[in-house]
């Protein structure tokens, strides 16, 4: 058996090196992390906008936990033709160009929430939503395509708008719109945008 020689391990460490450099490259340009709750990444001042402004009476907040992750909860109520709670973010700061979906780790309480994406500034700027369900107690990724983003105004959807351009996204968001009355309960862990 022929024992390599310290110059053959050597460039076989540097060759190793370099591999593992470019494929940690590769993995960190196929996610842009949005908001990181566990370290607080621009995770503060988002903002609540409950059915209130139309007269309903749900309540909601979006609280940081101080051991990490944030939360989302309150009630929805169905009195005064309401039965909607949101929050949005403060301004993306990742330029999502060349990635074709969210990726959020959160765990629920096994109702439907949807993800919520503007790409103007305002209070009345329409939004884009993707719904998804989640699962009591557990921790779970949900992956939405930007190209399974609905176009909405006031909870109408609408069809002479384009689909979600990533390079326009402004903020994104949550609401929870399910008819249901009760209280409700999300817990997040981190928001990412992802490439194909």
């Amino acid at each position: 058996m022929t024992i390599p020689s310290a110059t053959s391990l050597r460039h076989l460490a540097a060759l190793v090196c370099a591999c593992l450099a470019i494929t940690m490259n590769a993995d960190a340009a196929s996610e842009k992390m949005i908001f990181d709750f566990q370290g607080r990444t621009n995770s503060t001042k988002w903002q609540v906008v409950n059915d209130d402004v139309m007269g309903g009476v749900s309540t909601s907040q979006f609280q940081l936990l101080t051991n990490g992750g944030a939360i989302f909860s309150g009630v929805v109520s169905l009195e005064n033709n309401g039965g909607f709670a949101s929050v949005r973010s403060t301004p993306v700061r990742e330029n999502l160009n060349g990635t074709d979906a969210f990726v959020l780790r959160v765990r629920g309480d096994g109702r439907r929430y949807k993800f919520t994406v503007r790409t103007e500034a305002g209070f009345n700027a329409l939004n884009y939503q993707a719904e998804f369900t989640t699962k009591r107690g557990e921790w779970e990724d949900h992956r939405l395509a930007f190209k399974d983003f609905m176009p909405t105004f006031r909870g109408r959807v609408l069809t002479d708008v384009p689909p979600l351009i990533p390079s326009k996204i402004t903020s994104v968001g949550l609401l929870i719109s399910d008819k249901k009355a009760g209280p409700f309960r999300l817990e997040m862990s981190w928001i990412r945008g992802v490439t194909p």
